[in-house]
């Protein structure tokens, strides 16, 4: 008995002491998004992260065979869906990536490309709280995010063509629509506005 009171009361200043510890660093700098995230909110974020995915969601396999077609559903779904974040080569390197905390992850690098498939899965289906990525399970079909698992392997090895292939497949703005309308009837041979101007990026009166 009086073991067991040793170990509760080890348990409770572990705890103790990693509460402190986690609001220290959430403290640091108050509520602002704008330092960067501590190596050590990084490692016990990831630690986090793994222990709360199920074992059995862990232990899921891909059940879409990997194939020319699977990577080009993924590269597509990608690009529409999480490039805005993640940017097109999976860097994270773009204005509302570099913004988030913790900021949206490198997924090239060996802390994403070591997750099982059924990690990345369950990621991508469920979110993860706190951070900026949301749960699309129950959006769509899930075959849909077993593909980008697929693109997700394939990420350090996407090539300058598979680049210029997802820009097309980007989001675009209202303006940046109305451009690429005026870009093409210019190149169909569509006559140049009367002003003189190729009309690209005008507004409509």
């Amino acid at each position: 008995m009086r073991r067991w009171g040793l170990v509760l009361a080890v348990t409770a200043v572990v705890v103790v002491i990693g509460a402190a510890v986690g609001a220290a660093l959430l403290l640091r700098g108050g509520i602002s998004a704008r330092p960067e995230p501590s190596p050590a909110e990084a490692s016990i974020a990831r630690t986090l992260r793994s222990w709360a995915i199920p074992s059995s969601a862990r232990e899921l396999a891909n059940p879409i065979p990997e194939s020319p077609g699977a990577l080009a559903e993924g590269r597509a779904h990608f690009a529409d869906h999480c490039a805005s974040c993640h940017a097109n080569d999976g860097s994270g390197d773009t204005q509302l990536g570099r913004r988030l905390y913790p900021r949206a992850p490198d997924m090239r690098r060996p802390a994403t490309q070591r997750l099982t498939d059924g990690e990345l899965f369950y990621i991508i289906e469920n979110g993860v709280r706190l951070t900026g990525m949301p749960a699309w399970g129950g959006v769509g079909d899930p075959e849909a995010s077993w593909h980008l698992v697929h693109f997700i392997r394939h990420l350090p090895n996407l090539t300058a063509k598979e680049r210029v292939e997802m820009e097309g497949l980007n989001p675009k703005s209202p303006d940046e629509w109305r451009a690429l309308q005026e870009d093409s009837k210019f190149l169909q041979g569509d006559p140049v506005p009367s002003d003189g101007t190729s009309g690209h990026g005008a507004h409509p009166p």
